[in-house]
This record gives C-alpha cells, structure tokens and sequence, in this order.
C-alpha cells in the first residue's frame, strides 16, 4: 500500500496493494494520534490503547460506533457535547478577528470537554484553514480523541452582524433576499453546494442556517437574512439551500455541512419590530399566522434537514386545544420542540439551542440603563427567574439536545446528580450529536489542506458567478426620463459609492452636481437607533422606514434631484418607504448586497436587473403600524407590492 506523509498527517490511499474485494480504506488525517493496522487496513487509535475498539473500527454502521462511544464516555465528557461553544480569540472573547486564543480554546476542549464550537475569525482561507486545523490538534489531545464540530454563520455575503454574520475571505454572493427577488431555487441550490465545498475546505461542517423565519413585520431587523415574506417562495428557497448545503435530498451526505435550520417558530412576528434578542422584543404576536410561518420550515423537513434552531421568542397568542401555549421562549418549549416539531414533524436530528438562553439577565441586561458589554447578553425569556441548573434541565426535557454559545457543562453534570435529568435523556441527545460527526467522517480525518483550500475558495470562477448573481438580483423600481442606461463618457457625480468605478466603467466622476449630467446615490433603508445602550438593539436597524429631512442621504438625493436627473440605489434590509424618493429620482434600483461595480454595469446597460421585491414597500409609516407583526401581505395600500421589478 502506498502511503503519503504530509504535514504530518497520514494520508492512505483507497485500498490495500492487492486487495480485489472488502472495505474502501479512507484517507486518515492525524497529528499526534497513532494509526493501527488489523487486516492490512489502517485505523485511527483515538483513545491510544493500543487496540481497535469498535468506536474507532469505520468499518461499522455508525450506530454501533455511535453505541460504544457513548458506553464509554464519562457523564462529565457527555456534558461536553452538549455545549455547542463559541470559540475564542485573541481579539475578542466573542471569537472575531484571526486568531484563535488557543490556551482559551484547550481549557473549554480538554477541561469542559466542549466539542462544538462557532467560529467567528475572518480572514482568507488559509488562514481559515490553517486555524481550524489547530482546533483538531487539540481535539486529538482529548482522552478520547473526539473531533470538533466547527459551525459558522453565514459569510458569502455583504452584511457584516455580530450574533447573525461574517464577512470576508469568499467571494460576495446576495443575501438571502437577493436570492429571493430572483426566485430561482436551481440558483440557490448552485450557492448552496459551493458554499458547502467551501466551508469544507476550510474545516467548517456546520452552516448554522438558513433562516426559514418570514419577514412579516416590515421594521424587523433581521429581514436581511430571510428570504421575504412569501411562505411560498420562502418553502422554495429553504429546501434549495438544504439540499446544497447537505448535498443530498434525502438527508445529510458524507460531504455535507450540517444546517441548522432557524428560527422555529414565529420569531419574526415582532410587535413594534423589536428583535428577541432584547429583553424589550421577547415576546411576538402571530394573529393565526402560525401555519404560515412553519410552512417555509417545511421545505427543510422535505430534504431531512439535519438541524433546527429554536426562536428566542415567546407566542403570545397561541392556544392548543383552547390552552395557551406555556410563555417560555422556543428553546424551552414542550409544545414547540417536542410536540410540534418531533411529534407532528417527524424531525429526528439535532435541536440547537439559539445562543445563551441559560445565561441570567441582570438589572441593565433588562433596562439598558448603561451600555451593554458582552458580559450583558443573555436570552433566558419566560425561565429568567430560574437557577442556571434549572435552564438546562427544563430545555432539554422541553427537547434540546445541545445549547449554543455556552461551555458551561458542569450544569447538565450538576442536573444529572441532582436527578433534575435522567443519563439516559443526556444519552438519546449525545447520540444524536456524535452520530453526525461519524457520518460526516471526521473521526477518520478532521483536517484539511490549505493550499487547496485557497485554490477552490479564492476561484476566479465562483467570483465570477458571485458577481452575475450580484447583478441579475438588482431590482429595477423606476426608470424615468430616459436616463437608464447610461451613456458611455457621461458625466456622473456619485454619493456614497466609488469615484474609481465610475471611471473604470467608462464613465467621468465629477466632483460636483453643478458639472454633472447625471447623479447616482447609493443609500440603505432609514432607521433609527432606539436602544443605544442594548448591546444587540444598539447595533440594529430599528424604528422608522421612511426618509426624513436631516437625513444625510436624503438631503443628497433632493440636492442633486434639483438638478440633474439622479438615479438612487437602496440596499433594502428592511423594506424602506420611498414615497418622497420616487417624487425626486430619475431611476429607483433596490439591492440586496451588490458591489458599485454590478450595480454600474446594470445602471449602464450591460447586464440584467432580473429581481423583483421579495417583500412590499410600505406606503407610509401608517400603513406599518396599521398590519399585524404576525401576517405576510397584509400591507393595505403598498407603494410597490410584492414582486414588483423584473427585467425592463
């Protein structure tokens, strides 16, 4: 058998020398842990005993390796992997920057023996690469060799979010809205799969997405990453996604990522828009929508989505069989994990909690009386009066096996002891989570290359595509007056977007609208900054939608309105009101994440706007704070309805 050493990992090809029938032997990767040999095939010695044990033997169905694992984990070790943690850095404890804080990272690994972490590091993808890999490194030093499981947010897109999004290192594709206005399922499956070759490449196994949440309240800050407000088109997207993340309609494959689908169920029905991860924004309001907002949900159950995100926030509203609905939050609901999700739904996988609903919210986490620290995050909504060890205990009787952004396992082991939970509970959870590392071959070979890692993620072909996706997801709102497209040599004053790409589009940046023919604007959907003190409502698009006097941009666009005809481009977050921009702008072109360079080629006529709005345009402020937070399409008189735009 011929084998490969590299950077010290043990790299073994398909089949022993001579070897006509029998099992494949896969690749192994390893730095510190030893190989065996039985049968003339090579084995990890995870647990360095010396011998094969049956968890360590891929010849067997998962299951069964599943089953001697467990039998041989410590209730401290069981605890471990139910923490889904948050990896650390040496920038930030809440993991940003590129560097891991790797004595930080070997005390929750080999102490708290936490084996899931988000991971936060931007940076390319070598370096990516590069730093998961010493993650393994300090799996493989855990007692029973048992690899991590790295998560992510989503990081193909423009919007940077601390809690919701990463930017930097892959090429920018839309947000999930953008892929929405084009509604081309084929597409999103196209994203999908090379997201998911991506994230492998770089040691990420799971996408902790899509979000399957509707946007129904037209202030809500998250709407960005949902795919609008259609059930519908919403069911459509999220199967696609699934199935390109896990690369099979049938469930997870061996090549997969792991999705997490979210938030279930309800979170955006938000009275006054307030997000639930602010003590002010707990609570939501369906008005019977609820069947609407679990249809898109259902596209993931279609293709065996292998996990779901519980919602922070409580309903309100809700009765079963004329009772209501216990008001805790998703994470610590019976009727929604248990009943709702696993009886009705039939959902076997993973339910992950959202991130640190077990954390206690003190005075000012509550009242924002002085500016949060991340010290101040917390989400326990409906269980706030609760120990810590009762958090845990009443999630995951209510139907949690893993809880996300806490290494706090000693409080499932304190839980078990103090006959607040059953091990056998702790077991069917643990199996659960152990089963998809198996199935995803990391206990064979959990690192990757980096030099192929920087060819696949940095291609000159995916940032190709990213880019026509960029440009077919614009949506082409008004074009009046002639002044689309623009003509070649044209003399164009810009607000808000680059000089240097006017020109490199053969177009002549000015520096004033006095000498200009033509302006362009780039803007994004007002907000208001209602919660300064929050530390999430401080960094949210909150409150108003519409354009004001005083407004920087605003007063840009009635400037150059007044004299030259203006084009105006709105990154659409949330769904703006336009009333008085449509009174002024020559051309309305709404984006979901573009860079100058597509939204030009499209303002130039060189390529297609083909979106059309994945959500209405409100009329008026009125209007917003006439509908229910709970009910898509329920805008009485929309500027612009749903689907407006398309090719013109």
């Amino acid at each position: 058998m011929r084998r490969v050493l590299v950077a010290g990992m043990v790299m073994v090809t398909a089949m022993t020398a001579g070897r006509a029938q029998g099992p494949a032997q896969p690749v192994l990767g390893s730095r510190t842990i030893p190989t065996i040999t039985v049968d003339g095939l090579k084995f990890r010695d995870l647990n360095r005993s010396g011998q094969l044990d049956p968890y360590e033997d891929w010849r067997l169905a998962t299951p069964r390796r599943v089953s001697d694992l467990v039998g041989r984990m410590t209730l401290e070790e069981k605890a471990g992997v139910m923490m889904h943690g948050s990896a650390p850095s040496t920038a930030s404890v809440v993991g940003q920057g590129a560097q891991y804080d790797m004595p930080a990272i070997e005390r929750i690994v080999l102490t708290l023996h936490v084996n899931s972490l988000i991971t936060r590091l931007s940076g390319d993808a070598a370096t990516l690469a590069q730093q998961n890999n010493a993650l393994q490194e300090v799996a493989e030093r855990s007692r029973l060799g048992i690899p991590l499981t790295v998560s992510s947010d989503p990081r193909h897109h423009f919007q940077y979010t601390v809690g919701a999004s990463v930017t930097g290192g892959f090429a920018r594709w839309p947000e999930a809205l953008g892929f929405a206005a084009l509604r081309d399922p084929a597409l999103m499956r196209r994203f999908a799969d090379i997201a998911r070759r991506e994230y492998r490449a770089v040691g990420i196994h799971e996408a902790l997405s899509p979000q399957a949440d509707i946007a129904t309240d037209p202030r809500w800050p998250r709407i960005n990453g949902t795919f609008g407000e259609d059930p519908a088109l919403a069911y459509q997207m999220v199967k696609a996604y699934v199935a390109g993340f896990q690369n099979s309609d049938t469930g997870l494959a061996r090549d997969g990522v792991i999705c997490i689908v979210k938030h279930w169920v309800g979170y955006p029905a938000a009275p006054d828009g307030w997000d639930g991860h602010n003590y002010y924004g707990r609570y939501n309001r369906m008005d019977g929508a609820l069947p609407q907002h679990i249809r898109p949900f259902e596209g993931a159950f279609d293709v065996k989505v292998a996990g779901v995100m519980p919602s922070y926030t409580i309903l309100q509203d809700v009765t079963v069989g004329g009772v209501p609905v216990e008001q805790v939050a998703g994470g610590y609901s019976r009727y929604l994990l248990t009943d709702l999700l696993r009886g009705t739904h039939k959902f076997d996988g993973v339910i992950l909690s959202d991130w640190a609903i077990t954390k206690d919210c003190g005075e000012n986490c509550r009242s924002g009386l002085t500016k949060h620290t991340p010290a101040d995050i917390a989400t326990p909504w409906g269980v706030e009066d609760l120990p810590v060890v009762d958090r845990f205990a009443r999630g995951v009787q209510a139907g949690l096996d893993q809880f996300g952004g806490t290494d706090e396992s000693p409080k499932i082991v304190e839980a078990v002891r103090s006959g607040k939970l059953t091990e056998a509970r702790v077991n069917a959870s643990v199996t659960r989570i152990l089963s998809q590392k198996f199935h995803l071959g990391l206990f064979e070979n959990p690192f990757v290359d980096p030099a192929a890692a920087t060819t696949l993620v940095e291609s000159p072909a995916t940032r190709a595509e990213a880019d026509a996706a960029q440009r077919r997801a614009l949506v082409l709102l008004e074009n009046n007056r002639g002044v689309l497209p623009l003509k070649a040599g044209a003399r164009v004053f810009v607000h808000g977007m680059s000089a240097d790409a006017v020109r490199a589009k053969g177009c002549v940046p000015v520096a004033t609208v006095a000498e200009a023919e033509v302006a362009i604007v780039r803007t994004s959907t007002p907000f208001e900054t209602l919660h300064p003190n929050h530390f999430f409502g401080g960094r949210q698009h909150e409150g108003a939608l519409d354009f004001k006097d005083g407004n920087a941009d605003y007063e840009q666009i009635k400037a150059a309105a007044a004299k030259v005809p203006t084009v105006v481009s709105i990154y659409l977050d949330r769904p703006a009101i336009l009333g008085n921009v449509r009174d002024k702008a020559a051309a309305i072109i709404g984006n979901f994440g573009a860079s100058d360079e597509a939204l030009l080629d499209v303002l130039a006529g060189k390529a297609k706007a083909d979106g059309r709005l994945p959500f209405a345009l409100p009329a008026s402020m009125a209007d917003v704070l006439a509908q229910s937070p709970g009910k898509p399409h329920d805008l009485a008189t929309p500027l612009y309805p749903f689907g407006a735009g398309g090719a013109r």
